[in-house]
């Protein structure tokens, strides 16, 4: 039995939608009652437990023989993290797969890159079977920007750097194909899309999808900072992302494209056009 954390966000509610798909036996838990009574009306079995409450944790992994470990960046992800590795070790949990970063390094000062880095050195060092899964930056982020990108520029401040994006849903058929087969004990994976692409293309990219000339603006850090916050990031995760696009992508420090994804499913993961036409009618709905 496997148990899916973070089963209400976009890459762990698609692990549970691609196991019941495939017959896997899972269990999805969520901080809430009522979260739990949604999952079940979709056939999910589903358990409470709360990273933030650590004696909820214990009895949501009892019968559970491998884990995938996911939460959302946050200043107390190493704490909520590792104290989910103890007590999966303490329930006799066989096997953790757990979400990381491509940049996690204890020494980067992009927040959830350090805190990553922490998680997995505690993880590898717990004496359960461990296996890694580190993307690069998420497609979907583009979704913040999908109010001015309808209304023709994508504001950004990585400056000409590239970044080797991703779909979160190819992380999540990463995932519970490693979930469902043996075979990946001690792997690290990094993932990425299939090319890498700076903000003037991805702006093209938009550009020919939509239908709508949208042009790329790298903006000032304040202003990039207060667009952030306008769509709903603590100030936190604000000053975190200024950090890894304006110190970090902007100076070329990103991973090149891996072969990963194909190696580990046998399909090739999708290009930022895939993502961008899948989610087109998002971006223009928002078109004033």
């Amino acid at each position: 039995m496997i148990l899916v954390t973070g089963a209400t966000g976009g890459i762990g509610g698609e692990i549970c939608r691609l196991l019941h798909e495939a017959g896997t036996p899972f269990r999805a838990m969520v901080r809430k009652p009522e979260q739990v009574a949604k999952l079940k009306d979709k056939g999910f079995e589903a358990v409470v437990g709360d990273f933030d409450r650590p004696e909820t944790l214990a009895p949501a992994m009892r019968g559970i023989e491998t884990l995938f470990l996911l939460t959302a960046p946050n200043p107390k992800q190493v704490e909520q993290e590792t104290s989910a590795i103890d007590a999966a070790r303490s329930v006799g949990i066989r096997r953790i797969v757990k979400l990381s970063a491509s940049d996690a390094n204890v020494r980067s000062l992009i927040p959830w890159a350090k805190s990553h880095a922490l998680i997995d050195h505690h993880l590898r060092a717990s004496g359960v079977e461990w296996t890694i899964l580190k993307p690069t930056g998420y497609m979907q982020n583009f979704l913040w920007y999908k109010e001015p990108i309808a209304r023709g520029f994508l504001p950004h401040v990585a400056g000409k750097g590239s970044v080797s994006l991703i779909d979160t849903r190819d992380i999540a058929r990463v995932a519970a194909t490693v979930l469902s087969e043996d075979g990946h004990a001690g792997a690290s994976y990094f993932l990425t899309g299939p090319e890498t692409l700076d903000m003037r293309e991805a702006a093209e990219r938009l550009s020919g999808v939509i239908q709508r000339k949208v042009r790329y603006v790298d903006l000032p850090t304040p202003i990039y900072r207060a667009i952030l916050r306008v769509t709903g990031n603590s100030r936190w995760m604000a000053n975190g992302l200024i950090v890894q696009f304006s110190n970090m992508v902007a100076q070329h420090h990103d991973i090149d494209p891996t072969a990963e994804i194909e190696r580990l499913t046998g399909v090739p993961p999708r290009s930022f056009t895939d993502f961008v036409r899948d989610h087109r009618h998002e971006f223009l709905a928002s078109r004033a």
